[in-house]
């Protein structure tokens, strides 16, 4: 920033003396921030990812399980998540697997 002296116009009258700025003059055009625009998209797609995680251990099956005890054990410890365990309601999950 510098500092304009006052001057006369032409037409006799006095312009008083300001501070100015030495940058280039700035086009007509639209301003955009593409960075912040970027930056927000980014979040957002990050906080959807986020969100639609689903967990993969409730995905189990009789079969990812070493043993009935283990699977008896796994559904105890979440009977929403682990639901598909107990095929008849009973309370006992995986029943036929006999290892």
């Amino acid at each position: 920033m510098s500092y304009r002296r006052g001057y006369y116009k032409k037409d006799g009258t006095y312009v008083q003396g300001h501070f100015v700025t030495k940058s280039p003059k700035k086009s007509k055009g639209r301003k955009t921030k593409k960075g912040c625009f970027g930056f927000a998209m980014l979040m957002v797609i990050i906080l959807i990812t986020i969100s639609c995680e689903n967990d993969s251990d409730c995905d189990s099956n009789c079969s990812d399980f070493s043993s009935q005890a283990a699977a008896q054990s796994a559904f105890e410890s979440n009977r929403s998540c682990y639901s598909n365990l107990d095929r008849d309601n009973d309370g006992i999950a995986c029943e036929n697997n006999n290892n």
